[in-house]
């Protein structure tokens, strides 16, 4: 008995199983994204409803799994959820906190920053799978009609990004949904068409 206390002392620590925090990050990017995206799109006027989600959901919730991605060791995965968790939080604290900023060219510049980061993004996309490659795909032109729009071309281009962004939205919310059905026991899965 004394020599199994001894082993147990000196055994290698067991790592501790780590769940695929993407579906979280995926899904609360979708949800975020899909509110404020459908006021853009001038389905309702009310943006200060996103508040709740850019801090708590898209924010803090996406800001996690992007910490635990890197727990994982998904260098892609950690950068791009920290990154659009902190997006969503700087969102959130701008309608808050500095609403007559979303007016200004200074924003078309944050979103040209953003624009630019996803294009980054999308590149970072093309040897993982077509599910990620088409979402960073339509990220990338949600945001580049933002911008466009913010840079003074128009509420046109603002709504074009707000219908962009509901389609991006969607193919987030299949790719968390494809995510989670493949982490678990589940009746069925969605193909993610991955690249090699």
């Amino acid at each position: 008995m004394a020599q199994f206390a001894v082993e147990r002392e000196h055994a290698e620590p067991v790592a501790a199983a780590i769940a695929n925090p993407a579906p979280l990050g995926l899904c609360a990017f979708a949800l975020t994204t899909f509110v404020l995206s459908a006021a853009n799109a001038g389905l309702f006027k009310e943006a200060g409803i996103v508040l709740g989600m850019a801090y708590f959901y898209g924010g803090i919730a996406q800001l996690c799994a992007g910490m635990w991605e890197f727990r994982g060791g998904n260098t892609f995965g950690a950068t791009a959820f920290s990154s659009y968790g902190a997006f969503w939080l700087g969102v959130g604290i701008l309608i808050q906190f500095q609403p007559a900023l979303l007016a200004t060219t200074a924003f078309g510049f944050f979103l040209l920053g953003w624009t630019i980061f996803t294009g980054i993004m999308l590149l970072g996309t093309l040897r993982l799978n077509l599910a990620l490659m088409v979402l960073f795909a339509a990220l990338f032109l949600t945001f580049l009609a933002l911008t466009i729009g913010a840079l003074g071309a128009g509420l046109g281009f603002i709504q074009l990004g707000g219908w962009l962004g509901i389609i991006t939205a969607i193919i987030a919310w299949y790719t968390g949904l494809a995510g989670l059905l493949a982490s678990g026991k589940s009746a069925f899965s969605l193909p993610i068409w991955p690249r090699v």
